[in-house]
C-alpha cells in the first residue's frame, strides 16, 4: 500500500506561489499541506484559511505550533475554528520550535517534555468539548471550554529526540519526523515511537518530511537540494543520521563553507551520494525508488519538502503516477 503524499510549505514562499502549489496539490489528490510556523515568516493560520477556502479536498496541518510562542489554547482555538468551517480538513501539530527563532524573540524552551505533554493534554480536552481544569507546571487553565464544541482535529507532535518520540507514540494521534533524515534513521526513530504506542495501546500515524526533487536530468534534480541539505546536515546532531545512512560527510568543513557562503564548496561536499541518502531525488526511476525506501520503513504519509514552484510539484506527482 502506497503512503499518502503531502506538501510542506516553509512560510517564506511568495503568496502567488503558495496559491499555485495549493491548486496543484488539490487537483493531484495530495493528502495534506503542512504549513510551517516559523517566527518572522508568513503566519500559518491566516494562510491555512486562505488555502482551505480556495481548495476542495486537500487537508491543512498547522505544523509545529510552539507552546513557547503561541499558547496551546490559542493554537487549539485556531484549529477548531478552521475545522468548524472546513470539517475533517484540519490537523494540529505541536513542536518545540526552532531554537534560533525562539532566541531571536527572547523565548527560552525550558522543560520541553513537560511543556509538550501539557500542550497535548490541554488541546485534547478542549477538542473533546470538555470544560477543562488543568493545573500544570507550565500552564494553568480553569473552568473553560471551546465555544465551537467538540472538533475532530487530529493532534500531531513534531519529534526527533528519543523521549519526545516516545511521547508522540504515547499521547499524540501522529508523529511528524524531520526532513533530511535517511530511511535507516527513520526506522530507528519509529522503534522509539512504538515504545510510546505500547504505553497507550494504540497505533498512531507516522508522517515524515522528505526533501523531494525530480527531473529528467539527475544533476538538475540534485542541485535543487544541495544547499538546503548542506544547511541541515552540517549540524552535529545529525551525526547518527549520517552514520546510519552510511553517508560520508565532513560536517566541520560543510559548516565552515556555509558560514562563509562558499557555495561551490557546499556543492562539492553535498555529493550525489549525500543527496541520494537523505532525499528522494533524481530521475523518475530514482525518485520512485527513494520514495519506496521511505515507505518500506513504515511511513504512512510522505510530505514533500524543498519544492519551490508549482511546476516542480507537478513533476513529483507525474513521477509518482508513473510508478
Amino acid at each position: 500500500m502506497r503512503s499518502e503524499f503531502g506538501l510542506s510549505l516553509e512560510g517564506s514562499e511568495p503568496l502567488a506561489s503558495v496559491r499555485a502549489m495549493a491548486e496543484v496539490a488539490d487537483s493531484s489528490s495530495a493528502s495534506t499541506i503542512w504549513l510551517a510556523s516559523h517566527l518572522f515568516q508568513r503566519e500559518p493560520i491566516a494562510t491555512a484559511a486562505s488555502i482551505l477556502a480556495s481548495t476542495r479536498h486537500v487537508k491543512i496541518a498547522l505544523m509545529a505550533m510552539s507552546p513557547y510562542s503561541v499558547h496551546p489554547i490559542y493554537s487549539t482555538m485556531a484549529a477548531a475554528t478552521l475545522n468548524e468551517q472546513f470539517p475533517g480538513r484540519v490537523k494540529l501539530c505541536f513542536g518545540v520550535g526552532a531554537p534560533r527563532d525562539l532566541e531571536a524573540a527572547g523565548l527560552v524552551a525550558e522543560h520541553p517534555l513537560t511543556t509538550m505533554r501539557e500542550a497535548i493534554g490541554i488541546a485534547r480536552a478542549l477538542l473533546r468539548g470538555e470544560t477543562i481544569q488543568h493545573e500544570g507546571q507550565r500552564f494553568r487553565v480553569s473552568g473553560r471550554r471551546l465555544s465551537t464544541g467538540a472538533q475532530g482535529v487530529p493532534l500531531f507532535l513534531a519529534a526527533s529526540g528519543p523521549q519526545m518520540l516516545e511521547l508522540a507514540g504515547a499521547m499524540a494521534d501522529g508523529v511528524l519526523l524531520s526532513a533530511a533524515t535517511s530511511p535507516a534513521f527513520i526506522r530507528w526513530t519509529l522503534d522509539l515511537v512504538r515504545k510510546g504506542e505500547q504505553q497507550s495501546g494504540r497505533k498512531i500515524t507516522k508522517t515524515a518530511l522528505v526533501y523531494v526533487s525530480t527531473d529528467d536530468n539527475e544533476t538538475v534534480a540534485h542541485d535543487r537540494l544541495r544547499r538546503t541539505l548542506g544547511f541541515i546536515l552540517r549540524g552535529q546532531h545529525h551525526a547518527r543520521n549520517l552514520s546510519m545512512a552510511g553517508t560520508s560527510l565532513d560536517q566541520e568543513a560543510l559548516a565552515a563553507a556555509y558560514a562563509g557562503e562558499d557555495w561551490e564548496t557546499v556543492r562539492a561536499l553535498v555529493s550525489d551520494d549525500v543527496v541520494r541518502n537523505h532525499a528522494a531525488s533524481g530521475t523518475t526511476e530514482q525518485f520512485n525508488r527513494a520514495i519506496n525506501a521511505y515507505e518500506n520503513v513504515g511511513i504512512d504519509e510522505i510530505v514533500a519538502s524543498g519544492v519551490t514552484t508549482a511546476e516542480q510539484l507537478k513533476q513529483a506527482f507525474r513521477a509518482l503516477k508513473s510508478s
